[in-house]
């Protein structure tokens, strides 16, 4: 799942990477993305049991689709994996990690409410802190200034290759490549 908000007016902000980040996915495989319901934009490997979606709504409000889609698809929580930004960590960085608490994120705390259980894992990308006194929630609904395009473009890819490895791998070679990285 690539958490973000919808609409043109918040393409390729910093809340957006995680949406970023599957649209990216699923153009690299040859596939595109189509709404399922009032789930979200979802498209599912062929032969194989990876699904990518991105919620429909808001990023605050992400519990609902995400939690409809575990059912559609009959998985459990713990199989879900949420792509999201992270004010925390610097631009460029890329941590792993399952379960834990939302630091803030209002989109994870919903799907946390929403799914009964903080147990999925996390591809958390760092966009970095706001300057000064900027409101963080006014920092992330903004783009990427040029300066940092280029790096945001790497950890966009390998954003996707973490979430690969750790399907194959597990979390913890996953881990161990990313953390290791940034």
């Amino acid at each position: 799942m690539g958490l973000g908000n919808p609409g043109d007016k918040y393409a390729h902000t910093r809340h957006n990477i995680g949406q970023d980040v599957v649209t990216d996915w699923a153009k690299a495989q040859g596939l595109a993305l189509k709404r399922l319901k009032s789930f979200g934009d979802v498209v599912k490997f062929p032969a194989q049991p990876i699904v990518l979606a991105v919620p429909s709504g808001y990023m605050n409000t992400s519990g609902g689709p995400v939690s409809s889609l575990v059912r559609y698809f009959s998985t459990t929580p713990e199989r879900v994996i949420v792509i999201h930004d992270d004010l925390d960590l610097p631009v460029g960085t890329i941590r792993l990690k399952r379960g834990g608490g939302h630091g803030g994120h209002n989109g994870l705390r919903d799907i946390h409410k929403a799914l009964g259980t903080p147990d999925f894992v996390r591809i958390r990308l760092g966009v970095g802190r706001p300057p000064g006194r900027m409101d963080p929630a006014e920092y992330v609904l903004r783009t990427f200034p040029k300066a940092e395009a280029a790096e945001v473009e790497r950890v966009r890819a390998d954003a996707i290759d973490a979430v690969e490895r750790f399907i194959v791998e597990g979390l913890e070679a996953a881990q161990q490549r990313f953390h290791s990285a940034g």
